[in-house]
C-alpha cells in the first residue's frame, strides 16, 4: 500500500495547513516545526519527489516565492537573515518525498546549525575537471 503524500493532501485540500500564499505553480505555508517564527516551506502543486522531477516554470516559481516569503518575513521583523534549505534525496535529509524548500527565519542566536566540517580544499586542476564533467553532464541532459 503506498502512502499517502502529506503535501498533496494539503494541496488537495484534504488536510490542514496555515496557508502564507499561494502561486499558480507552487503554494507556500508554515513548517509545523518551525525553527522560528514564520518558518515557511515552498511546495509544487504538482507531486514532484525531488528536484530533478520539477518543471523549470515550477523551478523558477518555487524560487520566486521564496524570494516574496523571505521578504515579508523580514519586514515583519521574523527574521534578521533567511536561510533557503532544499534537502533533495534521503542521503540529503530528506524525509517528506514532495520537493520543498525551506525559508527559514533566521535569528541571532538561535537554534539551526548547518556545519561541515571541510576537506582541505582541491587543487584548481581537480575543480576544473569536475566543473567540465559537470557541464558535458548538463549538455546531454534534458533541461527540468
Amino acid at each position: 500500500m503506498q502512502q499517502r503524500c502529506v503535501f498533496c493532501e494539503i494541496v488537495a485540500g484534504r488536510s490542514p495547513a496555515s496557508v502564507v500564499a499561494e502561486g499558480d505553480l507552487t503554494l507556500a505555508l508554515l513548517d509545523i516545526l518551525p525553527v522560528n517564527e514564520g518558518h515557511a516551506l515552498v511546495i509544487p502543486r504538482r507531486h514532484a519527489a525531488g528536484l530533478a522531477d520539477l518543471r523549470e516554470d515550477e523551478a523558477a516559481e518555487l524560487m520566486t516565492l521564496a524570494r516574496r516569503v523571505a521578504g515579508a518575513q523580514r519586514a515583519l521583523g521574523l527574521a534578521e537573515g533567511v536561510s533557503l534549505v532544499l534537502a533533495d534525496g534521503a542521503v540529503a535529509g530528506q524525509e517528506v518525498f514532495h520537493t520543498h524548500l525551506h525559508v527559514v527565519a533566521r535569528r541571532d542566536g538561535d537554534k539551526m546549525v548547518l556545519a561541515v566540517d571541510y576537506d582541505p580544499p582541491p587543487s584548481r586542476e581537480a575543480l576544473d575537471a569536475t566543473a567540465q564533467a559537470l557541464a558535458g553532464a548538463m549538455a546531454t541532459r534534458a533541461p527540468g
